[in-house]
């Protein structure tokens, strides 16, 4: 897949998934697991509800 999501977004988003992520754990609270879904596209580099709208936050592509 195509990159379209830029470097600071990236870094922000796999901060935010890690902070969702570990605040479920200390809370034990099963609503940690939607940190995954920052994480993982933050990671990838590629968000799935950016190729649906066109959206690009990448300068690259």
């Amino acid at each position: 897949m195509k990159c379209n999501i830029g470097k600071t977004e990236r870094a922000i988003r796999i901060i935010v998934g890690g902070a969702m992520i570990g605040g479920g754990l200390v809370y034990e609270s099963w609503w940690g697991a939607l940190g995954l879904m920052p994480l993982i596209t933050g990671f990838a580099g590629t968000c799935p509800a950016y190729i649906l709208t066109g959206k690009k936050s990448c300068d690259i592509n």
